[in-house]
């Protein structure tokens, strides 16, 4: 029996590019042996979810998620919970594309992305679970993790990345500490800081030093907790990161690695919660890691190995038993 992919993309991502070539993607992933379908995500809320859910239940074996960092935020938290979760692809199309990045998935050509899921090569990922939702990339609070609110959908269509270091630097000076008690494995911070960052992989906002040391399926989050609020020294601790992640050396900065995290804030000082750059609650927070909780598709020959965790590739003894049903966990 043929195995079965579905597509669930975006026609509004980035520059519709997955749109033009949506018949090109498919035929690529068809000639790798699957039964394509596609997916228009519309203005419902939460289309994509609720797709992926679907889709999901109905025993397919690959999900594909193309769009932008929101979309690939949906499908994640479509199947995340079930027990049966298909292999997941990705089709970056969005603005800054993060994840995409980290897997060094072709960022600007859908097709290309569409080979490297044809290609079959497979990593164990690692996702946060944050109360009862779901981030695969990055979790965090403070003024400056709340830009992405900010910035309409359109203005991202047209300027891209660049606009959302026009917000940065337009929401510079709103830069304040707030109360935070951050508990952790090694530790718990107890007083005023900006910004925390529960980051999965080494790219951030664009940003790929911003946890330097981090391995992809190691089944640890990359703590980063920003103390100060004065702006000159936030411009100067993203020069340390563009300087080869030298930041994490700083005073003003926390940088650790943990399994869990809990967030609280005062009473008077609540603090929006951002998941993969959607809203995702308000403190308190608990965060989990899930270690190897999904199989993503990457481009492997471009990751260091030393950037990937233990255990954390899908080997082809895995990928046949997986198939055969071996190592499923599929619902009656």
């Amino acid at each position: 029996m043929r195995k079965r992919a579905r597509l669930i993309y975006n026609p509004t991502s980035g520059t519709e590019a997955v749109k033009r070539n949506i018949v090109e993607i498919l035929n690529t992933i068809e000639l790798a042996g699957y039964e394509t379908s596609a997916f228009q995500t519309t203005p419902e809320p939460l289309s994509a979810q609720k797709e992926a859910k679907r889709a999901a239940l109905d025993n397919f074996d690959v999900i594909v998620a193309a769009g932008g960092d929101g979309t690939i935020h949906e499908v994640v938290n479509g199947i995340a919970p079930l027990r049966h979760r298909p292999a997941m692809g990705i089709i970056p199309a969005g603005t800054t594309n993060d994840f995409a990045r980290a897997l060094k998935l072709p960022r600007n050509d859908p097709v290309a992305a569409a080979k490297v899921i044809a290609e079959g090569k497979i990593i164990k990922m690692d996702i946060g679970e944050a109360n009862d939702r779901y981030f695969v990339n990055i979790a965090g609070g403070g003024v400056l993790t709340e830009l992405t609110y900010h910035v309409p959908s359109e203005i991202k269509s047209i300027f891209g990345y660049f606009a959302y270091v026009v917000k940065a630097a337009e929401m510079l000076p709103q830069i304040r500490q707030i109360p935070l008690k951050l508990t952790y494995d090694d530790g718990e911070f107890d007083g005023k800081a900006s910004m925390f960052l529960l980051g999965l992989t080494n790219s951030i906002g664009g940003f790929e030093q911003i946890a330097p040391d981090a391995q992809l399926g190691d089944g640890k989050f990359s703590l980063i907790v920003v103390k100060t609020a004065n702006w000159g020294d936030i411009i100067r601790l993203a020069s340390l990161v563009l300087a080869g992640g030298k930041h994490t050396e700083d005073e003003q900065i926390i940088y650790t690695k943990t399994k869990t995290l809990t967030v609280e804030s005062s009473e008077n000082e609540q603090m929006q919660i951002n998941l993969d750059g959607e809203l995702g609650g308000v403190a308190p927070m608990k965060f989990v890691n899930l270690k190897h909780h999904l199989r993503m598709f990457a481009n492997l020959s471009e990751i260091p190995d030393k950037t990937i965790g233990e255990n954390a590739l899908f080997k082809i003894d895995e990928q046949e038993k997986d198939l055969n049903g071996e190592n499923s966990d599929k619902k009656e």
